[in-house]
């Protein structure tokens, strides 16, 4: 009896691992990419606004198809989205690193940049939806604190890692995704995670609302400091963006298979967190690519020059 409790906890601790490695490549992504900005832009020949996008174009398809990606794997199978999701971001990743040099470079990493969002959108609700299922509810705190703890702790990681390889070069950047998400397969191979699922009719009304919704009000603010603020295409964007997301709420509420449960949001407790969570990710995310585009062109020469 002890030892099938044994090789039941080893199980559940791979299933673990193999979540943590498919999800970490997501929270590195995206921080890693600000602190090679510079160097990227200069050998690229990009523009401002197009290394801008190259980095903002995988949050935002991260965030556009995030509430897709796990209506699809409550459908469709988790484990199965879990592997799709490693494979599509490893393969665009590795598209990235592949980026020629030249007139078609820029619309070249920001399309496989938001290939890699796509990726996360449809492996991250999915693991974690693996992990809740894996562990009963004793176990489930100490697991997600696991998850969330090392995973989260990456997206820190990201800029140091990121000095570190652009060292040698800023293809690497995207490079380190591959064997991350080997080991990961490997680790999902091994483990076997099982868990249930249903199949239902998808709500593509929805998808295009939130996706709309989200893009729209990303490019108005995206584009404010090359429009400007006066201009009437900044405030259209953002006032189209929340019209499409107001209106994602109020068809959800009515669709008998949303793909959002959006009444969730009644509950005080909840909208209280995401409200914090995301003014924390305002300031969060701008701050590391200032940080970034500061250390690498203000204080690397200071350095250069008293070494």
């Amino acid at each position: 009896m002890v030892g099938t409790n044994v090789s039941v906890g080893r199980s559940r601790n791979l299933v673990l691992a193999a979540m943590i490695f498919a999800v970490s490549m997501t929270f590195i992504d995206q921080t890693i990419v600000a602190i090679a900005a510079p160097q990227i832009q200069r050998e690229l020949g990009l523009s401002s606004t197009g290394m801008q996008w190259a980095i903002n174009a995988y949050l935002l398809s991260l965030a556009s198809f995030f509430a897709f990606g796990g209506r699809l794997a409550d459908t469709v199978g988790h484990k199965k989205m879990v592997v799709l999701g490693v494979v599509v971001f490893a393969g665009s990743s590795a598209m990235c690193g592949l980026t020629p040099a030249g007139s078609a470079a820029e619309a070249w990493i920001v399309t496989f940049r938001l290939i890699q969002g796509v990726g996360g959108a449809i492996m991250f609700p999915a693991a974690l939806a693996i992990v809740v299922q894996t562990f009963d509810l004793h176990q489930r705190g100490r697991a997600l604190a696991l998850f969330f703890g090392i995973a989260g702790s990456l997206t820190a990681i990201g800029p140091i890692l990121g000095g570190f390889l652009t060292q040698w070069t800023w293809r690497a950047i995207f490079w380190v995704n591959i064997p991350v998400a080997i080991i990961a397969l490997v680790l999902i191979g091994i483990s076997k995670p099982t868990t249930s699922y249903q199949p239902a009719r998808m709500d593509y009304r929805g998808l295009v609302l939130i996706a709309g919704g989200v893009g729209l009000s990303v490019l108005g603010f995206q584009q404010s400091s090359i429009w400007g603020w006066g201009n009437a295409a900044t405030g259209a964007c953002i006032a189209a963006g929340v019209v499409l997301l107001i209106a994602f709420y109020f068809v959800e509420l009515r669709t008998p298979s949303p793909l959002m449960e959006v009444r969730i949001f009644r509950i005080h407790a909840f909208r209280m967190d995401n409200l914090v969570l995301g003014i924390a990710m305002l300031a969060f995310v701008p701050l590391f690519f200032f940080a970034s585009e500061y250390a690498e062109i203000a204080l690397a020469p200071i350095s250069h020059e008293n070494s």
